[in-house]
């Protein structure tokens, strides 16, 4: 949910650097036939940016993203991903600088995790000629990766958001409420749309949040951090009563926020804040 700008290699640069290692094994002719598919491949990298820039990936249909040449038994992804990208071949240089666009390794999907491994989103097994294709590959934690895995959307609403192509981070939409049971504070979580935003993009908000379950780990992540500045808090309503612990919430609030208009600790700061409950000294034990 988090944007990045958009890799500068391009698919046909990313698929030549891949396969230009490659040994023609023989009868296989391998290296042949990949050379022989490289207009296909940027072809299909044309028609995944026009269905990126329109909404429509959904629609992309697998069997025009096959590498002609090549049959379905033979293990093209491990020829062009594994061996020409990952494991040292040419393309390292191009996994390496999207592995790095991440701001201090952040994973651009859930804003939390660390960014260990690349996934893509149109899963590679169906859409092999965008295996290497730098925009189908982000930047990722290993947890979103596994929870995204070789997910297809039917439909638009269903598209997870894509960090190159789709920013909302430009207006706030994270919100959290409050909750104070038995004691104890906790906050819940959730997508506060802004009204510039259609159905379309309201939808596939909370779905994404749904997938990568965000919920969970930003009321994880807040609780913890409210049981950490306990002590302080007590000490600034001792000092200066309820005013004091609001206007240091809304201080820390506007710092972070004024970074990321959606972090999760910026909104963590911000609602507790506009609790008069909690201002008054209702931090839990």
């Amino acid at each position: 949910m988090w944007p990045l700008g958009r890799p500068r290699h391009g698919a046909r640069d990313s698929y030549e650097a891949c396969i230009s290692r490659t040994r023609e094994m023989g009868a296989q002719k391998r290296r042949t036939r990949l050379i022989a598919a490289a207009d296909a491949v940027e072809a299909a990298g044309e028609a995944f940016r026009s269905g990126a820039a329109a909404g429509s990936l959904h629609d992309l249909r697998p069997e025009e993203f096959q590498v002609p040449g090549i049959s379905q038994d033979e293990k093209v992804v491990t020829w062009l991903y594994e061996n020409g990208m990952v494991k040292g071949g040419p393309g390292r240089a191009i996994y390496d600088d999207l592995m790095s666009a991440p701001e201090h390794d952040r994973c651009p999907l859930c804003g939390h995790g660390t960014v260990s491994q690349l996934d893509h989103f149109m899963p590679k097994t169906s859409y092999p000629a965008l295996c290497v294709d730098p925009l189908n590959l982000i930047p990722a934690c290993s947890d979103c990766n596994k929870v995204k895995g070789d997910t297809k959307a039917t439909r638009a609403e269903e598209l997870p958001l894509h960090p190159y192509f789709d920013d909302i981070d430009s207006e706030p939409w994270l919100a959290a409420r409050v909750i104070h049971e038995d004691g104890s504070v906790r906050l819940e979580f959730y997508v506060s749309p802004p009204d510039s935003w259609d159905q379309v993009l309201i939808d596939r908000a909370r779905n994404h949040f749904k997938l990568f379950k965000l919920r969970k780990t930003y009321a994880n992540q807040a609780n913890r951090y409210i049981g950490e500045i306990r002590g302080l808090l007590r000490l600034l309503l001792a000092r200066g009563g309820a005013e004091a612990v609001r206007a240091h919430m809304l201080d820390s609030a506007d710092s972070s926020l004024s970074e990321r208009p959606n972090s999760w600790i910026g909104v963590t700061h911000r609602s507790l804040a506009a609790d008069p409950a909690f201002c008054q000294g209702a931090f839990g034990s």
